[in-house]
């Protein structure tokens, strides 16, 4: 007698078919039902169904996995929906991206918070013209593969190995051992890692970069760089050759000010976010013409914190325009300087720092990381 079918989960059409996959690499027969044939891939609610005898080892096989695991859970307990304090780690199985990793399970360790490991995958049914930066270069390998099949096979062995890893890290004690969950999600990198961050609202997202010496990429990615412009979280984006692992070895960090209200808003927030952390802050002024009334206003803004901040040491100074590359890698060098932090709110200053010309030689000249306040 023929086994009858029973429903081993319920999924979007793109996960149905991601899990389908997986399955008949297993030898185990599946079925999606409820497709909607007009729009089959923004259809939602499907059901993938199996013979009941496969069930328990389906099962085992979903269970198995560090992200299939998580799509067999119920999204109906409201206690898994509470939120919980996470640190946002965008992954794209590189070396830079395990040493955003590193940073992202140190800092988690000092704020008692969970580390959600995303991965965004790019698959052939969006245009295959849309921009990739550096962090997701690792599509154009699979664009080659035969299908998506072959590309859904990719990514989910990457992220096992990944998570192998990690696993093998926080083993030997070079991870602090927090709890981690690892997300697969199809879509454009950007778009999706945005969505979870507002869904979400993480502590801070870490997005690991290629660091100095790199040619022929643009700035720090086109995704990193688009995070970081519309992210409602503050961002911390780490080159892959950064010389701490954690934010405790962080002791002097460049604050980028352009003397606005909002300026002492993003400090204060930068206070607050990192209150377990010691460190000290310069005030830096990025100038076009020298200016006594810069550094007056510098001073203005240095006595204003001591009061707020008495404990803190605080200096500033001014880096001026005229070649801004090397004036500004020259005082980050002298002083030794060990984070440069900005807000993103005004085009003006973002853009100069973020134009490609400027800020692929600046950010990739060094291996100081780039701390954006939200």
């Amino acid at each position: 007698m023929e086994d009858k079918l029973v429903t081993l989960a319920i999924l979007t059409y793109s996960k149905a078919q991601i899990l389908q996959h997986i399955l008949k690499n297993e030898d185990i027969e599946s079925y999606i039902h409820n497709v909607n044939l007009i729009q089959p891939i923004v259809s939602s609610g499907v059901r993938l169904r199996i013979k009941e005898s496969d069930l328990p080892r389906a099962l085992k096989i979903v269970e198995s996995s560090e992200w299939l695991s998580d799509i067999s859970k119920s999204k109906d307990n409201e206690a898994d929906k509470e939120k919980r304090r996470k640190v946002l780690v965008p992954v794209d199985f590189s070396d830079y991206s395990l040493k955003a990793c590193e940073l992202g399970f140190n800092f988690a360790k000092e704020f008692g918070a969970e580390v959600v490991l995303l991965h965004a995958y790019f698959s052939p049914i969006y245009a295959s013209s849309l921009p990739y930066g550096d962090v997701f270069n690792y599509q154009n390998q699979i664009a080659e593969e035969e299908s998506m099949k072959d590309m859904i096979q990719i990514v989910h062995k990457e992220l096992n190995i990944l998570s192998d890893k990690i696993k093998e890290k926080v083993k030997i004690g070079e991870f602090p051992d927090v709890k981690y969950t690892c997300l697969l999600r199809e879509g454009i990198p950007e778009e999706e890692i945005l969505r979870y961050s507002k869904d979400n609202s993480p502590i801070i997202t870490i997005m690991g970069t290629r660091g100095k010496d790199q040619k022929d990429i643009d700035l720090i990615g086109s995704v990193t760089a688009e995070i970081i412009d519309r992210s409602h979280t503050s961002v911390l984006a780490i080159p892959e050759k950064t010389p701490f692992s954690s934010f405790k070895s962080v002791k002097k960090i460049a604050f980028v000010t352009n003397f606005d209200q909002r300026d002492l808003i993003a400090f204060d927030n930068l206070m607050n976010a990192f209150k377990p952390f010691d460190f000290s802050v310069s005030f830096i002024h990025l100038a076009e013409v020298k200016d006594t009334w810069n550094e007056i206003k510098l001073a203005g803004i240095k006595d204003y914190f001591q009061k707020q901040y008495p404990d803190l040491k605080i200096f500033y100074d001014v880096v001026m325009e005229d070649n801004i590359l090397s004036n500004f890698d020259k005082y980050i060098s002298e002083k030794n300087i060990d984070v440069i932090s900005i807000t993103s709110y005004r085009r003006n200053i973002f853009a100069r720092l973020f134009n490609p010309s400027i800020a692929r030689k600046m950010i990739f000249h060094t291996d100081t990381p780039l701390l954006v306040i939200k």
